[in-house]
């Protein structure tokens, strides 16, 4: 039998949380992601079940929304899904069950990275790393950007926490230019 241990995006056993100044910058591990796209034709039931998963309207461009189960906006009639690993760790097969083949349905939680900034002056850091207007945030939005050349998206909670998805794959790098950007703005 094999004795496997899960390791964090970043390599290690927990998640990094690193404080400097008035910002804290988080490595979140405890989500579950599914990326969902409409299929031709099932476009308004797509959208019907994205609304039914998260309690709110699908978001519409550049936006996110939900609670516990959350979605943010991709493209069109594209969307991901996020939820707590520990009541969704199957999230992907849950919600294909419930497309029932409306839409292509994919788990992605292995492939991206997460990041959460919290704190004072967000704006401040993510203007040093990417050209999208943080600045004018106020809550809900979600961007697509590139962060240090990386495609990331950048999803809102409100002006003081601020989430960064970034390919997991280049989770040590973005870690690098968001702990640099919060060092040279604080």
């Amino acid at each position: 039998m094999h004795d496997l241990i899960a390791i964090t995006p970043l390599g290690a056993t927990r998640p990094r949380i690193d404080n400097h100044g008035p910002v804290t910058l988080t490595e979140v591990t405890d989500r579950a992601l599914a990326s969902v796209a409409a299929r031709l034709g099932h476009e308004a039931q797509t959208s019907a079940l994205i609304a039914a998963l998260i309690g709110t309207p699908a978001p519409g461009p550049a936006r996110m929304g939900g609670a516990t189960l959350t979605a943010f906006w991709m493209g069109p009639d594209q969307w991901m899904l996020s939820a707590p690993v520990e009541t969704h760790e199957d999230l992907a097969k849950q919600v294909k069950a419930q497309a029932k083949g409306a839409a292509s349905v994919t788990d992605q939680t292995g492939a991206w990275c997460r990041f959460d900034l919290s704190g004072d002056g967000l704006a401040d850091v993510l203007e040093r790393l990417t050209n999208a207007n943080t600045r004018s945030f106020t809550g809900g939005e979600a961007q697509r950007a590139a962060v240090e050349h990386m495609g990331c998206f950048l999803l809102c909670h409100s002006p003081r926490h601020i989430s960064v998805i970034g390919p997991r794959s280049s989770a040590g790098s973005l870690h690098h230019a968001l702990l640099t950007a919060i060092r040279s703005a604080h």
